[in-house]
């Protein structure tokens, strides 16, 4: 079967040019900063987010990692939203593996940190406290663009404290396409930023992480001692180089799609919707309806993870064809 999925950005599969791409990258040791693909993906990286270097590794999830030994040594602290994706969803590395404190805000309904949050969690210098070193934000997250307003005042309270800046861009560009600005501006006022290739983007594997000359050395001293030193490399690094040439503008027929998705499934009585900004949005799915709305979808061929706030992510491999047949999956269903 042929599925149509839903659950995340992350299922994409590498195009035919892609996978052509691949196979026809000149490769190197990468440890030994040799695959020419590698070194070409990590300099336009670099370029295109406005930045001195650029770290090529497996997964956003070590990019973040890397940042955070980077950026904070042992007893230090990071400030992070109590959603976001380096506290909630990446297995405590920071403080399982670097000794890290994370000091957990409350997201403000669009994303955001409140500025006031951060202000008070900043902790005094005292040897009672860890030492509050980091500010982490997420753009997109859960789908939501954080105002370009808001970026610029947060990252500048930051660095009038003391504190560094670090990005975790999953899905920066799309946060770039949706507010019409270009990727440096969207990451203007961090000194780190992690960049998935994997999600919209369409690669099938890899993330780097973008900043000075001095951390990118510094992060591949970590990058190996967490295991992401990888030799020829270049066969997935010319994955992510040809995304970063091809899948950054098209992320606005996402967008759309998410859009046109959405706007169906509102139509239907008994389903609250959330307006989508990028690619992500949400459905409250009334408890007595969730086994059978995810019976109907699995029988069509529609991929779902079933949840009380059920999330929907469109992406390069779900055509607007194919979201017409989901919406009348579920128009069919609430009718019964």
């Amino acid at each position: 079967m042929s599925w149509i999925d839903l659950r995340s950005d992350t299922v994409t599969q590498p195009s035919s040019a892609m996978r052509e791409a691949m196979a026809a990258a000149p490769v190197g040791d990468d440890v030994y900063g040799d695959d020419p693909t590698v070194n070409c993906l990590q300099d336009r990286a670099a370029e295109l987010f406005g930045f001195e270097a650029a770290l090529f590794a497996p997964s956003g999830t070590q990019t973040n990692l890397i940042a955070l030994l980077a950026h904070c040594g042992r007893g230090d602290e990071y400030l992070v939203g109590q959603e976001a994706h380096t506290f909630r969803y990446e297995g405590g590395g920071a403080a399982v593996l670097g000794s890290i404190q994370p000091q957990p805000i409350a997201n403000q309904p669009d994303g955001s940190l409140a500025l006031d949050d951060i202000g008070a969690q900043i902790k005094p210098r005292d040897v009672h406290f860890a030492r509050t070193k980091l500010l982490a934000l997420e753009n997109t997250i859960g789908g939501r663009v954080l105002p370009r307003a808001y970026v610029a005042a947060a990252t500048a309270l930051a660095h009038e404290r003391g504190l560094a800046t670090h990005l975790d861009g999953a899905r920066i560009g799309n946060a770039a396409v949706q507010q019409g600005i270009s990727l440096r501006d969207a990451v203007a006022g961090f000194d780190s930023v992690s960049v998935c290739l994997s999600k919209g983007l369409g690669a099938p594997v890899g993330s780097v992480l973008c900043g000075s000359r001095a951390l990118v050395e510094e992060g591949k001293r970590w990058r190996k001692m967490l295991g992401g030193g990888m030799r020829q490399a270049g066969v997935i690094a010319a994955a992510g180089l040809y995304a970063l040439q091809h899948n950054v503008e098209r992320l606005a027929e996402d967008h759309a799609n998410a859009a046109f998705l959405a706007g169906e499934l509102a139509r239907i009585d008994g389903l609250a919707v959330s307006t989508p900004q990028t690619n992500i949005f949400y459905v409250d799915v009334p408890e007595a309806h969730r086994a059978g709305l995810a019976e109907a979808l699995a029988a069509a061929g529609i991929r779902v993870s079933m949840a009380p706030r059920l999330r929907l992510v469109t992406h390069l491999d779900v055509t607007r064809a194919q979201l017409g047949t989901v919406a009348d999956v579920f128009t069919t269903y609430f009718k019964n």
